[in-house]
């Protein structure tokens, strides 16, 4: 999967056709299509979904339709640091809207969105079976849990720490 760092302009639209031709044998292979795309890319563009259309020969509104009506899809790259805050039973009673409010305060992405400096992407989910460690979040896969609006500010600086020094 793409890092997020692939924009519109770089796209090798070979590849996009030929995985709408593996999959167009199929009747009702938009979403394989759109899936194997995302997975290429990290996300589906929004000049891929013309590409597709004229691939197999679907309206491009039929296929955008599909892309927003399902949240396995997104139309922008993820941030570097993928931020999934649960809002779960217990998390919600902990506190949920604090850590969400505060992650949004700040990285500067409200949750299903990503920060300017695409550094941050936050995504609402249902729950991640983490209850003991209430309010929690996951970062790229790391779980942290029992959160204050200090804790989070103390591992996102430790992020932007990170990100600078190995930028520089």
């Amino acid at each position: 999967m793409a890092d997020g760092s692939m924009t519109e302009e770089k796209i090798d639209f070979s590849v996009i056709d030929a995985i709408a031709r593996k999959h167009s044998v199929e009747r009702g292979a938009v979403i394989p299509i759109l899936q194997e795309v995302q997975d290429t890319l990290g996300y589906v563009p929004k000049a891929v979904i013309q590409r597709i259309a004229d691939d197999i020969d679907v309206p491009a509104s039929e296929i955008y339709g599909i892309v927003t009506f399902y949240a396995q899809f997104r139309l922008e790259p993820l941030g570097k640091y993928l931020i999934k805050v649960c809002h779960g039973t217990a998390c919600h009673l902990c506190g949920a809207e604090m850590v969400a409010d505060t992650i949004a305060q700040v990285t500067g992405a409200k949750e299903g969105a990503t920060s300017e400096d695409k550094l941050f992407t936050v995504e609402r989910v249902a729950c991640l079976g983490c209850c003991s460690l209430a309010p929690c979040i996951m970062i790229n896969g790391d779980t942290h849990g029992r959160l204050t609006p200090e804790s989070i500010d103390k591992t996102m600086q430790e992020i932007r720490k990170k990100e600078a020094a190995s930028a520089g």
